[in-house]
């Protein structure tokens, strides 16, 4: 994957020096409140084995995010085909999984913005898919900021961590307005 710099990001490949706070960032209760569970360490091991199968598999995927000031790893930014099925499905995820301490910074939507745009660019995707739990509230700004739209007939009920889930498209630039906006 070709590395992306933003204002205060590096967006680059995965090294294994990233597996002990990857897995601090699964386990952490805040981070992984709308996921089933937090990770354990070896969870968090075959999820960051699984990334790395992706970017292989489709010379696109999830990059680690790296403080450029610090040369900190705080997570990930990035895209993912899902491999469950939807509505909306096929298509190519935007998504983010930052550590706790770097939220509310506009860390995620700085990192997406210059991911989307790659996306768009570079790698020529049509269209981009980003979906949460409603009550994510954190996750529904980011979709927010980035301009998503929401379009409830890709709302689902599935299997998908035992949530609801909202979706959302854009094409050529990314836009989102929450659930019941008009």
């Amino acid at each position: 994957m070709v590395p992306l710099r933003t204002e205060r990001l590096l967006l680059r490949g995965w090294t294994d020096s990233d597996r002990p706070a990857f897995a601090d960032i699964n386990a952490d209760l805040r981070v992984m409140e709308f996921m089933p569970s937090p990770l354990s360490r070896q969870e968090s091991d075959e999820l960051f084995e699984k990334i790395q199968g992706h970017i292989r598999s489709h010379g696109f995927g999830l990059y680690a995010a790296e403080l450029l000031r610090e040369h900190s790893f705080i997570g990930y930014i990035g895209l993912a085909i899902p491999s469950f099925q939807a509505k909306f499905t096929p298509c190519v995820e935007i998504g983010w999984r930052l550590a706790a301490e770097h939220w509310n910074h506009g860390l995620a939507t700085e990192g997406a913005r210059a991911v989307a745009h790659h996306a768009f660019e570079t790698l020529r995707i049509p269209e981009l898919v980003s979906f949460t739990v409603p009550p994510n509230k954190p996750s529904r700004r980011v979709m927010d900021k980035l301009g998503m739209t929401h379009d409830p007939a890709d709302d689902f009920d599935g299997d998908l961590h035992g949530f609801s889930a909202i979706s959302a498209r854009g094409e050529h630039a990314v836009r989102f307005s929450p659930a019941g906006a008009p």
